[in-house]
């Protein structure tokens, strides 16, 4: 998903101790549909389009009024190959079970070892994974035919039976699936040849295709799955098909790949990669200068310029799909109003918080979506879900009259804010600000690192509480991963909004094959969830890259969740 961020696929913090991503961030469940949208066959080739980013362009690029940093496409290719090489991740996964890897510590690791039926490349497309071609003859079927001679770690060979049974665990309510409301409209999942399997849906579904890009779409050994029983993903072989296979896990200290030599596509090029896990943002950094680790996604933001000057390697900034935002958690009390919310919204001061909170790495926002999930939409469309938006400027007077307005004056809100890293605390303290100069009473309640993810799972944790702090990360390049969060019981609309014109143009979106018809109907979400402020976006956030003088070809963009990554990390050029 996830992060204040407190973790939703939602979202992560650079600098958290908490391991739970959960399933906060998560797709809202699918909602009956009133139309069934004209269906065209899709080869794998063509599938691109559903991943709403051309190939050849990438993602767009912001206009960098704000950015004191540079978007880049890559980091250089390896030179040659390596031993073994190190990596820094801020936790510790709980399992590496696919069906529960929605958060970052568990899909940097499981990416490289587990392999999903499509593939999404370092320019956020969707390509060819284990299915060689995926096809959809009409609304409701998605045919996927397999790659031939692909073998599992533990030397068995891929077939549609292990797909059927691998996706069958994501939609088996038993199993508390991460991913099981991506599965909410399938019907059916069966082998309809040695290598083919095909996926009946009960409503046209244009997300679920792209999701089996991600962790969703995983394919995983049904003998190996089964031998493991209750101990999959904690301990012995995950028996997936990917560049490296699990090796030692060294609890509370480390996990270790070893290249897998059986593996049907391009080798790795270093023969082991080893995970190490530094929960503090000070120590994650030192290793990363002092060769502790030779690379790291998440950096904390106030290492930044730390590390930048440092001439121990090269930080790298790349596409991130993720936006920071206030989440906001209860419409009971003030909040209710929207005056309220707007008012909120435009006495925050976004500007400071990129420059202090994000190191002056990201880029102000009053959109909740990125401007790279719109890439694939007709230009006018694209327009019309940005140009309508207000303004990302302060203006503390305006809204401080709204506030009069709505008879709020005097009325105390919580925020909940963490040590988790300085994107957390200064954000809560933003809006802590804003609150306090509009005439509002502000109070922060300050949560344990690694309790802060119990806001997205437990609705005890949110009690008293009105808004958080979040970063939100999308896992498919489509903008309807994030507006679904507001449909009418959807995982991440704690605060309760329910309108049925937004439920219906959500059933409109999620069911339409047609790009254009998509888009326009998530440009109209976009504009009801921007007038009634059911979060208050701050920020787009790029991902962040550290590389020493050593390593060098991992990917610069939040592919590295969802594809094999650490297979391109090799010797750096001397």
């Amino acid at each position: 998903m996830p992060r204040s961020l407190p973790w939703s696929r939602a979202a992560r913090s650079s600098g958290s101790a908490s391991t739970g991503h959960a399933a906060a961030g998560a797709p809202a469940p699918a909602r009956a549909s009133a139309s069934a949208s004209r269906r065209y066959a899709l080869p794998v080739a063509a599938l691109a389009a559903l991943s709403l980013v051309t190939a050849c362009s990438g993602p767009p690029k912001g206009d960098g009024k704000d950015a004191a940093f540079k978007l880049s496409a890559g980091t250089p290719a390896a030179a040659g190959e390596l031993d073994s090489f190190t990596w820094a991740v801020y936790a510790e996964p709980p399992t590496l079970d696919y069906i529960s890897a929605f958060d970052y510590p568990a899909n940097t690791i499981l990416s490289n070892v587990c392999e999903s039926l499509m593939r999404w490349t370092p320019q956020l497309t969707m390509a060819p994974g284990l299915a060689e071609k995926a096809t959809n003859p009409n609304d409701l079927t998605w045919v996927y035919d397999l790659r031939a001679g692909v073998r599992f770690h533990d030397g068995g060979v891929m077939t549609a039976d292990d797909v059927v049974y691998s996706l069958g665990r994501q939609m088996d309510p038993e199993n508390g699936a991460a991913w099981n409301s991506n599965f909410s409209n399938v019907e059916a999942i069966t082998k309809t040849g040695p290598l083919q399997v095909t996926v009946k849906l009960k409503q046209p579904d244009s997300q679920f295709p792209q999701y089996m890009a991600t962790a969703a779409g995983v394919v995983a050994s049904k003998a190996g799955v089964e031998k493991a029983g209750e101990d999959y993903g904690t301990a012995g072989s995950l028996d997936c098909t990917g560049p490296f296979k699990l090796g030692t896990w060294n609890k509370g200290q480390s996990i270790e790949l070893q290249r897998f030599d059986g593996y049907w596509g391009t080798k790795a090029k270093s023969a082991k990669a080893v995970f190490t896990f530094l929960t503090d943002p000070n120590a994650r950094t030192n290793a990363l200068l002092t060769g502790g680790a030779d690379g790291g996604y998440l950096i904390p933001t106030e290492s930044y310029d730390r590390l930048r000057a440092s001439g121990a390697g090269t930080l790298y900034f790349g596409e991130g799909l993720s936006t920071v935002n206030v989440n906001v958690t209860s419409m009971k009390g003030a909040l209710g109003d929207v005056r309220v919310r707007r008012a909120l919204s435009l006495a925050l001061d976004r500007r400071g918080f990129v420059k202090a909170g994000l190191g002056g790495a990201g880029t102000v926002t009053s959109s909740l979506t990125t401007k790279a999930v719109w890439a694939g939409a007709p230009a006018a469309i694209r327009a019309s879900a940005f140009d309508t938006l207000p303004s990302p400027d302060q203006n503390v007077e305006a809204a401080k009259r709204m506030i009069e307005e709505a008879g709020a004056t005097g009325k105390t809100l919580t925020v909940a804010t963490s040590s988790i890293g300085q994107d957390v605390s200064v954000l809560a303290t933003a809006i802590q600000d804003a609150g306090t100069k509009i005439g509002l009473k502000i109070q922060l309640k300050t949560i344990a690192p690694n309790a802060f993810t119990s806001l997205f799972t437990d609705p005890a944790a949110r009690e008293g509480i009105d808004m958080f702090p979040e970063t939100y990360y999308d896992s498919i390049t489509d903008p309807m991963d994030m507006l679904s969060n507001f449909q009418t019981g959807a995982y991440q609309n704690y605060a309760g909004y329910s309108d049925e014109s937004y439920d219906a143009l959500t059933d409109k979106a999620r069911s339409s094959y047609d790009p254009a018809k998509r888009f326009s109907a998530a440009a109209e979400l976009q504009k009801k969830a921007s007038d009634q402020v059911l979060w208050i976006p701050v920020a787009e956030w790029p991902t962040a890259v550290f590389l020493n003088k050593r390593i060098t070809g991992a990917p610069t963009t939040i592919s590295y969740l969802y594809s094999p990554w650490a297979a391109g990390v090799g010797a750096a050029a001397r």
